[in-house]
């Protein structure tokens, strides 16, 4: 692989983390990994949803369709650039109604929603107990919350720590390993537990994913996540080596004109005690 075809696969992924993000992760991981948790969520039409840690909106704008004109659908985030390509791309009816905040400080109402998703978010909440207890406060009685969270951290996935480790430093490294740390059943019931819920019950799952081939989705990867930061401070000589290592490795996951993974999903459910 010459350097110059190397600069061209970084310069197509050269937008800000959550324009990529949005473009390139939410239809392939996002999409999968969000199906199995609005499912568990059992969404009415007229429900009155909010989508935690809503990332770009997808989760947000999958419950606006179920739950049609009658219902509302809320989304929050800690990131606002996250929420601006939110609000960007989530335009039309029913509205949705963002807001930069915390999962552990949401400036909402007591009992304001009839069910809380959260998909691919929970492991990186410092306080997840104290989320989870804010979505409990949020949720009306009876009212269900439906999670969904990776791991254990796949192979391919393995791989790509070890090369990041490697040029780019354990700080970095440590993002793509805490990606996939909420990955036991046992330990989101016991979160949810904690937190107050009752009727708590977490599964894990198969969650096969297609991506695009080595080059292009280490690019997708690395530019739309935190990890863009990383990349920026290194030089053209050290980026080469990243893809080069990475491409190497990532040979044996190719599956015709891209790659597979499964990186797995619990999917976890409870109520807040108390009628409807």
């Amino acid at each position: 692989m010459s350097s110059r075809s190397t600069d061209a696969v970084y310069e197509r992924y050269l937008a800000s983390p959550p324009e990529v993000y949005e473009r390139h992760f939410v239809p392939s991981i996002g999409m999968t990994s969000a199906a199995p948790v609005l499912e568990a969520a059992r969404l009415c039409p007229g429900a009155r949803v909010l989508d935690l840690a809503c990332g770009t909106g997808l989760v947000a704008r999958l419950a606006a369709e179920k739950v049609g004109p009658s219902g509302s659908v809320t989304g929050t985030d800690i990131h606002p650039a996250m929420v601006e390509v939110a609000r960007a791309t989530s335009p039309g009816a029913p509205e949705v109604e963002w807001h930069v905040a915390p999962a552990e400080d949401l400036p909402l109402p007591d009992a304001s929603f009839d069910a809380v998703l959260c998909s691919l978010a929970l492991q990186f909440f410092p306080d997840k107990v104290a989320a989870l207890e804010e979505v409990r406060r949020v949720l009306a009685p009876g009212g269900r919350v439906a999670i969904g969270t990776p791991g254990p951290i796949p192979p391919l996935m393995a791989d790509l720590h070890e090369v990041i480790d490697h040029h780019l430093g354990a700080e970095a490294a440590g993002f793509v390993h805490a990606v996939f740390t909420l990955h036991d059943p046992a330990e989101v019931e016991k979160l949810l537990t904690a937190a107050g819920f009752a009727e708590v019950e977490a599964e894990h799952r198969a969650l096969p994913v297609r991506l695009d081939g080595p080059a292009n989705f280490l690019w997708q990867y690395l530019q739309g996540t935190p990890l863009a930061m990383a990349v920026a401070e290194i030089d053209h000589d050290a980026r080469i080596a990243l893809e080069l290592e990475t491409v190497e490795r990532w040979q044996r996951y190719v599956d015709g004109d891209g790659m597979a993974m499964d990186p797995g999903l619990v999917v976890a459910t409870a109520r807040r005690a108390g009628k409807s």
